[in-house]
């Protein structure tokens, strides 16, 4: 964990692109940087990547809240200085077999982050999250590509319906015992598509794969995302 600095300024938000060959245009995206981040040039931090929701962009997080519950949390001593990535999807429908996005965030923006800005490299480090469709993703890669991401937060997340069930359990079970990446899944009782986020959490607890799971009042829409978001952060953070 960083070392606790005491810092009366605040963060910031950058934005950036990413060229790239896989997709149609540049992967554009924002990176929040904590207070006092240009001051501790000895320091590296955690990094946190956020995935926004089907129709939505890079702001989407920005939007709902993120930002300042997370300044709200280090300012109480509750999380540590953090580094969060919210990129921005272009292709809002095809699946991750179709759709290059997925690979772009661990294979390009990843190293990206890393090289650019002071993020602790190790995955215990390193945590993935999302809404609605941002949480497909983030469960996704969370599974694929278990020895990237220590932590998974899925929100609100139905999964890709061509690979539910079946493809999930598969996924989840080449994962080594003992390797799995920390799961957090929560949904409000109004979602209309509940019945598909029960069925993910089923996956994981038939496989016997340790994970958190919320049923809470609310729908599916940012008012419920907004609710939460302290509640993410501390589960985030938890073990930095």
């Amino acid at each position: 964990m960083p070392a606790a600095t005491v810092c009366l300024e605040s963060g910031r938000v950058e934005t950036g692109q990413l060229d790239t060959a896989r997709l149609d245009a540049p992967l554009i995206f924002r990176v929040y940087l904590p207070p006092c981040y240009d001051r501790q040039l000895d320091t590296f931090f955690p990094v946190l990547y956020l995935l926004h929701g089907q129709g939505f962009s890079d702001e989407q997080w920005e939007r709902m809240g993120v930002v300042q519950v997370a300044e709200t949390l280090m300012a109480q001593g509750d999380i540590p200085p953090l580094l969060i990535v919210m990129p921005a999807e272009q292709d809002h429908y095809a699946p991750p077999e179709r759709n290059p996005y997925g690979e772009v965030l661990v294979d390009e923006l990843l190293p990206y982050i890393e090289a650019n800005y002071r993020v602790r490299p190790e995955r215990a480090y390193r945590a993935i999250g999302g809404v609605s469709r941002g949480g497909n993703w983030a469960l996704y890669l969370g599974v694929q590509r278990w020895d990237v991401f220590a932590a998974v937060g899925a929100h609100s997340t139905p999964f890709f319906r061509t690979h539910l069930p079946a493809d999930l359990r598969a996924w989840v079970r080449a994962i080594p015992a003992g390797r799995w990446p920390r799961f957090f899944l929560d949904a409000g009782m109004d979602d209309p598509g509940l019945e598909p986020i029960l069925r993910v959490e089923q996956v994981l607890t038939e496989e016997g794969i340790p994970h958190e799971w919320h049923l809470n009042r609310g729908a599916h829409d940012e008012a419920y995302w907004s609710a939460h978001l302290r509640d993410y952060l501390l589960w985030y953070t938890e073990q930095w």
